[in-house]
């Protein structure tokens, strides 16, 4: 779906002031021994807000390739005045080169675009391609998480990564009602599709220790 065009979004974004920083500010943020969580799409910022205010002893930085959808995020993490949150504008490719030789200690995915077609199943968040440039950013001990509501993709995600040198735990086809329900930080969009009914696949990826 189009993402709504907004009004401003150069102007209000500028407004956030130091929320949102490009690739030459990344070094500033990872400065310090603070373990720095990275969203991919974090969408309208109901997750990293969450997140954030659960855990202000950790980082979070959050991607969003959309600025007319990431406007929204900054400005709530404002309202929320958090100062452990920051956010840029770009897309996943981008990610090795903008953060050079820092490493992430955990990775979210949260509800990406399924891309169901099969002739753009490179397109798909947790498709090879993209495992590749998560095992170049994650820490050793890094992990990365995953929600969807999308059963095809859950599957086809599960088989990627396990076939790209990823372990799996904490797998569940119903998390609202698993033993990791207690805890879950919602995004606006798995509000919205668990009140209407449907179930929330989830699990954790980690790469294979030696």
């Amino acid at each position: 779906m189009r993402a709504r065009k907004r009004k401003n979004t150069p102007e209000r974004i500028q407004a956030c002031g130091e929320l949102y920083i490009d690739r030459e500010s990344f070094g500033d943020f990872f400065k310090g021994d603070i373990p720095v969580h990275l969203e991919i799409g974090c969408g309208k910022g109901d997750f990293v807000v969450g997140m954030a205010k659960k855990h202000p002893e950790l980082k979070f930085l959050a991607i969003e390739k959309i600025p007319d959808v990431a406007v929204i995020a900054l400005e709530k993490v404002r309202a929320e005045g958090l100062e452990n949150v920051r956010f840029t504008c770009m897309d996943a490719f981008e990610l090795p080169e903008a953060v050079g030789d820092y490493k992430f200690e955990r990775i979210y995915l949260n509800f990406s675009d399924p891309w169901p077609k099969k002739r753009h199943a490179k397109r798909r968040l947790t498709s090879e391609v993209f495992l590749d440039i998560y095992k170049r950013i994650l820490s050793k001990t890094g992990e990365i998480h995953f929600k969807t509501d999308n059963a095809g993709l859950f599957e086809y995600s599960l088989e990627s990564f396990t076939e790209n040198g990823f372990e799996l735990k904490n797998t569940t086809d119903d998390l609202h009602n698993s033993e990791w329900a207690e805890g879950n930080v919602m995004t606006e969009y798995e509000r919205n599709f668990s009140a209407k009914g449907f179930t929330i696949h989830r699990t954790e990826a980690f790469l294979k220790r030696e």
